[in-house]
């Protein structure tokens, strides 16, 4: 099942099931618990990332060739970071160029997000995945000079600015990715394809990174973990390639979807 949220004609926002073809009908229910299809159509005014998280977890130099274009060696355990609720935005909507607390050195990075259905505390690898509610394409944007030099070793503020993970279009239930190590994976900048690879290539698979965050803590329902990114980013370009204001960035996933937007500058 492919789940949209979206807003109605009339201002509702209605959580929603996509059936391709311009078809959705109304999900009832609850994302977490029990929900139905009821087949009645829904038309959809405005698209939304398909939920509201209750926490962005994300994960750092996951995939190899990726480690290995920062030069830098590969982690013994995940390394782990995190966004605030503010960094969401909807598909078609912009990426904001911070001007405020400017970066010249804003990035692309194409993920894997993994939605939590339900909570988990101290799971196992081989029971991780029953607990996955879907998963869907994310833009964990970055402000490099920020995350680099400006966060005092942290990298969050390069990682937490307003618009800073795009999510969407639909979250593809469970059922239907039985192996999420399995997808490609892409970032399209202007018509030019910037990262190409596979989720194979993750050091730390989803199964592993679920144990891993549960362990001695709790996920709750909700929480969306964002896996990492491939090779090819922005920063590591010769020469560097940063957003700039007038770009369109489209994360594309395998039997999930695009996920596209426009960038702009923030107005002072």
């Amino acid at each position: 099942m492919k789940i949209i949220r979206f807003q109605d004609p009339q201002g509702t926002i209605r959580h929603g099931v996509d059936h391709g073809a311009g078809k959705v009908t109304v999900l009832e229910g609850s994302l977490f618990g029990s929900r139905k299809d009821t087949g009645v159509a829904a038309q959809v005014a405005k698209l939304l990332a398909p939920l509201e998280p209750r926490d962005i977890m994300c994960i750092g130099l996951n995939y190899r060739k990726h480690a290995e274009e920062g030069g830098k060696p590969v982690p013994e355990n995940p390394v782990l970071f995190m966004k605030n609720a503010g960094t969401l935005q909807n598909p078609g909507d912009p990426i904001v160029l911070p001007r405020v607390l400017r970066s010249d050195e804003v990035d692309y990075e194409c993920e894997l997000a993994v939605i939590i259905g339900k909570a988990c505390h101290n799971v196992s690898k081989a029971d991780a995945l029953s607990h996955v509610l879907g998963y869907t394409c994310a833009n964990d944007v970055s402000a490099r000079d920020w995350q680099m030099n400006g966060g005092g070793g942290q990298w969050c503020r390069g990682k937490t600015f307003a618009t800073f993970c795009p999510l969407g279009p639909c979250i593809v239930t469970a059922d239907e990715i039985p192996n999420p190590n399995s997808l490609g994976i892409r970032t399209i900048l202007n018509a030019q394809v910037m990262q190409d690879w596979n989720t194979s290539d993750m050091i730390f698979d989803v199964p592993t990174l679920i144990s891993f965050l549960s362990a001695s803590t709790v996920l709750q329902p909700g929480t969306v973990i964002l896996t990492g990114t491939p090779h090819g980013v922005g920063a590591a370009r010769k020469p560097p390639v940063f957003l700039k204001a007038g770009d369109s960035v489209t994360i594309e996933i395998e039997k999930i979807g695009k996920l596209t937007n426009p960038v702009v500058e923030e107005k002072a």
